[in-house]
């Protein structure tokens, strides 16, 4: 692989999940050390040196992570933002005026003293951002940075991203599977295939001329490509609601509520997208819906029995839990042994053919390990556990995150014949494509009430 980007100029970056972009991400922040195991061979600088000899204090480089958890390390949003500042000597008086600065361009302002731990997926991503812009660096390395973005995020990241790319003081490289925001503001665009080896670099208008049908081939997301509709479901009056929550209020000990007076059922076979601002509690009603939160008031049914008081192995049978984070979830050391732990051996007839409809066959990902694959392919490896139990809810937390177009037209095909099949499926979700092309109802979650909704 070989390119160049000039000073001040924004680089976009697209391929498969697993072709590399994350691992190219670590060698410009120059977190590829001497000492990790592998191959380095050719020559990477920025500003004429190499970013691994480079003092962590210059300050030359920032980043934000595919996984904005794992670069939290304090105990409030401001002193996060302090972190990094302090650690490159700046006084005082400098940090105490940058880092509402800051959280102010992120869209953070009034969480200065909040737990980062209690703050949402997408209102983490943009403390992580904070941190990383405070510094004012000059060059800006970004890992899908709108993957937990709710819509009005996401564009308040797009234009905080254009003033940073009009003023010409910062060069961006950007790894983005939302191309249709990101395509218009790349002065070059690097297409990366799922060999790790590179398609084409160029400017983007030449990269679609030229190479469009590789990359599209390759299952690369491009700019402006239709979507197509999520087959008709008309939602019948008389059918018996699976799940039924009545009156539900939670919160967490010592805090407001984060849901209350929340009603709502969901029949079999239907598809609900749970929609809202960050922070706005549709992850909190997604895990109360399948017992992993009890709730402060009122109740929830599955079936009839109450999720958080059913035995474990029952539970999982009826209703499966996919994670924003899909490390979360992970308890074996191979894709193998996590895929088939706990499932009886009817369960894993199907499992094997399961893993390859989402492009994770186990004739080459058995022995890798679940935390070295991509974030997309972790993504699938999470689902693909909680699908061979054949649950008969299915709730998944922004189950789109980092796939490809191909995982996610694997990802539309296997829910599709859940649902067929008379499973509920139930996604937190920003992402108005899967809402468009899977959905048919939307609940809007605001302030903790939500709205039952109609047809997507």
């Amino acid at each position: 692989m070989s390119f160049e980007v000039p000073a001040g100029a924004t680089l976009l970056v697209v391929g498969p999940s697993g072709s590399g972009k994350s691992t190219l991400v670590l060698a410009l922040a120059g977190l590829l050390a001497r000492d990790v195991p592998g191959d380095w061979t050719g020559e990477l600088t920025i500003a004429g040196r190499d970013p691994r000899e480079r003092s962590a204090a210059s300050g030359e480089v920032g980043v934000v992570f595919q996984d904005p958890e794992s670069q939290l390390v304090m105990d409030r949003a401001e002193d996060d933002v302090a972190f990094g500042l302090e650690n490159r000597g700046w006084p005082r008086d400098g940090m105490r005026a940058r880092v509402p600065e800051a959280l102010a361009a992120v869209g953070l302002t009034g969480l200065e003293r909040r737990r980062p731990t209690t703050l949402s997926g997408g209102q983490q991503q943009r403390l992580a951002l904070a941190g990383a812009l405070a510094p004012r660096p000059a060059v800006l390395v970004l890992d899908e940075p709108t993957a937990n973005l709710d819509p009005d995020g996401t564009a308040a990241f797009f234009e905080r991203l254009a003033a940073l790319r009009g003023a010409g003081e910062t060069t961006i490289v950007l790894v983005e599977h939302r191309v249709d925001r990101a395509w218009p503001l790349a002065d070059h665009v690097l297409a990366i295939g799922a060999d790790g080896g590179p398609i084409a670099f160029g400017a983007p208008d030449e990269i679609l001329r030229r190479h469009g049908g590789r990359i599209e081939a390759e299952g690369i997301w491009l700019p402006g490509r239709a979507r197509g509709a999520a087959p008709a479901r008309p939602i019948s009056a008389s059918a018996a609601p699976f799940v039924v929550a009545r009156d539900l209020e939670f919160c967490y000990p010592g805090g407001a509520p984060v849901l209350s007076g929340v009603d709502l059922a969901i029949e079999p076979g239907e598809r609900v997208a749970l929609m809202g601002p960050n922070g706005s509690g549709k992850t909190t009603l997604g895990r109360l819906l399948v017992g992993l939160l009890r709730p402060t008031a009122g109740q929830v049914r599955l079936g009839g029995d109450d999720p958080a008081r059913m035995p474990a192995a029952d539970l999982a049978r009826r209703a499966g839990y996919v994670f924003q984070d899909p490390e979360r979830q992970f308890l074996a050391r191979t894709v193998e042994d996590e895929l088939t732990l706990g499932l009886r051996p009817d369960e894993r007839d199907g499992a094997g053919e399961l893993m390859t409809s989402l492009g994770l066959a186990l004739d080459r990902f058995a022995a890798r390990s679940p935390y070295l694959l991509s974030g997309g392919e972790q993504r699938r490896l999470s689902l693909a556990c909680i699908l061979a139990r054949r649950p008969s809810l299915l709730v998944l937390d922004e189950p789109t995150f980092g796939q490809d177009r191909r995982g996610y037209e694997a990802l539309l095909a296997i829910l599709r014949e859940r649902v067929a099949a008379g499973t509920a499926v139930v996604a937190a979700t920003h992402d108005e494509r899967f809402v468009s092309d899977f959905a048919d109802r939307v609940v809007e979650v605001r302030e903790g009430r939500v709205t039952p909704g109609g047809a997507a």
